[in-house]
């Protein structure tokens, strides 16, 4: 597969502009197809996989996050495989693609990554705005429309003028109703940990044999050691065995923000939250000489309040990690729920 001089008709020169091609995806001529040798993964955006009318519940659960250059993450809604064709019959080439269906704005109705481009075995030249790929009858190519490419382009750039940033005090960062327990299967008795103290308990199952039963509750009796019943009583992780450590940046400079003022009502959610801390000994007291780090309170369902910490750009402070979780994490969910 070779590029020459003939392959640069109808590209207007000079430009910087990507290869956006029309496939054929699960039998639908579909355009505005972003080929990008740097993505590591085929992405399939939502308003296009609605408009294949594929049922959601064939999506494939995906627990990986996608990670930006940027660092920003978007959590798929699922993997789907997909046959891909690309070019006219008979000179054309099919495969099976694992998409990837996120759903967020974009001029795009999907991007062929690596692992499609590989599939396909193709060899894509930017400059030429072309892509090659072998088939039975020869070489054949798909040529990217640049004003396709352009339009896409002014779309990113208006909608992106169009973000809104919301005060975080608005937002809810965490929802606070709590997921339904799944109850026991059958009937448990509760069994005192010490002779005389009711208050600490532990459940047993009511069909267990005597036995058995007998020998569960001697074994949790003389064990009863590693139970805890209240914060105090975590001894925590020893330093010798793990030790939490952020991954500073010693060359960004520390930032140090300006005092904020709050309403008698946050002002007392406050003092609770931090008197709370303080019994639990999760925090200390210590005294510096300059104030370092506001609160942020947010308000819950419940409508009370919960207390956070806002450190200015600590994302840009820490560095990003280089070595995501591997692909096998995704294998692993992945068989989920099948039989042998």
């Amino acid at each position: 597969i070779s590029f020459s001089e003939a392959d640069y008709e109808g590209v207007r020169l000079p430009h910087d502009d990507p290869v956006v091609v029309t496939l054929q995806v699960s039998l639908f001529t579909m355009k505005r197809i972003l080929i990008d040798s740097g993505s590591s993964v085929n992405i399939l955006y939502k308003h296009s996989f609605d408009q294949l009318r594929i049922p959601v519940d064939q999506l494939k659960p995906v627990k990986t996050p996608l990670v930006g250059f940027a660092g920003e993450m978007v959590h798929p809604l699922g993997s789907i495989d997909l046959s891909v064709v690309t070019g006219m019959t008979p000179c054309q080439t099919q495969v099976e693609m694992t998409f990837l269906v996120v759903d967020t704005p974009s001029p795009y109705n999907a991007i062929v990554g690596r692992p499609g481009l590989n599939l396909m075995e193709a060899i894509v030249s930017t400059r030429h705005l072309l892509m090659k790929f072998p088939t039975r009858f020869g070489v054949r190519e798909a040529r990217g429309d640049q004003q396709v490419t352009r339009q896409c382009y002014k779309t990113a750039i208006m909608d992106k003028g169009k973000d809104k940033v919301l005060p975080i005090v608005n937002v809810e960062l965490r929802g606070d109703v709590e997921p339904e327990r799944p109850q026991p299967v059958e009937d448990v008795i509760q069994v005192p940990l010490e002779e005389g103290n009711s208050e600490r308990v532990f459940q047993v199952g009511s069909q267990l044999g005597e036995v058995e039963k007998g020998e569960l509750i001697t074994f949790l009796q003389n064990n009863k050691h590693v139970f805890s019943w209240s914060a105090e009583e975590v001894p925590g992780i020893s330093p010798n065995v793990m030790v939490h450590k952020l991954s500073v940046d010693p060359m960004r400079p520390p930032t140090r923000q300006k005092k904020m003022n709050f309403s008698p009502e946050r002002q007392q959610a406050i003092a609770e939250e931090v008197s709370k801390l303080l019994q639990a000994g999760f925090i200390r007291e210590v005294h510096y000489s300059d104030w370092l780090a506001n609160r942020v309170l947010v308000k819950k369902a419940n409508s009370k309040w919960r207390m956070c910490i806002d450190f200015t750009d600590l994302n840009k402070a820490c560095p990003k990690d280089h070595f995501p979780l591997p692909k096998i994490d995704q294998l692993v969910d992945a068989t989920r729920a099948t039989e042998c």
